[in-house]
């Protein structure tokens, strides 16, 4: 059996957190948080209604679903960070993402997620630009997971998120 990743599914490979995290690859991933909102509108702003209703691979959401959630996680993201950053390992409320991909919202013009994104990045890179060591120790609790990240990992990760779905958008071939 192979172990191979699907391309179209995974076009940039799977999350890998590091060993170990250096001030240059945070830097990279809170500049990935930053520029995201402005990559993402360059990657649709051409796109035709036909194309943005086009799902970037056989069974996958369209990229007018993929833009939507974008927002709609990295929102979530923010609130988490937030979370961790006020409260003790905070629970965090895990969402059903593919539910949410067929509520209506997602079939709305793609301008108002972006919007949505460009604000809340721009409020979140804020935040992560203001952290200190100790905040990037704090933590929270996934129940879905299981899993007790701290915020570095976090943050890596979500850098990953955007990237990987930006990936989806620009892989698609018209």
């Amino acid at each position: 059996m192979s172990t191979a990743l699907d391309p179209a599914k995974y076009p940039i490979g799977k999350f890998t957190a590091p060993s170990s995290y250096t001030q240059q690859e945070m830097q990279a991933w809170i500049d990935d948080i930053k520029t995201l909102p402005g990559r993402l509108h360059k990657a649709v702003m051409t796109l035709t209604e036909p194309q943005l209703d086009t799902p970037y691979r056989t069974g996958g959401w369209t990229i007018r679903q993929v833009v939507h959630h974008v927002a709609d996680s990295h929102a979530n993201a923010l609130i988490r960070f937030k979370l961790a950053l006020t409260e003790d390992n905070p629970t965090i409320k895990p969402y059903e993402e593919a539910d949410w991909a067929l509520l209506a919202d997602y079939r709305l013009p793609v301008e108002p997620a972006l919007r949505m994104l460009e604000g809340l990045h721009l409020r979140w890179a804020a935040i992560l630009e203001g952290m200190d060591e100790d905040q990037w120790n704090k933590t929270f609790y996934h129940p879905a997971s299981g899993e007790t990240a701290p915020l570095r990992k976090i943050l890596g990760m979500y850098a990953w998120h955007g990237k990987h779905h930006l990936a989806h958008i620009t892989g698609v071939k018209f």
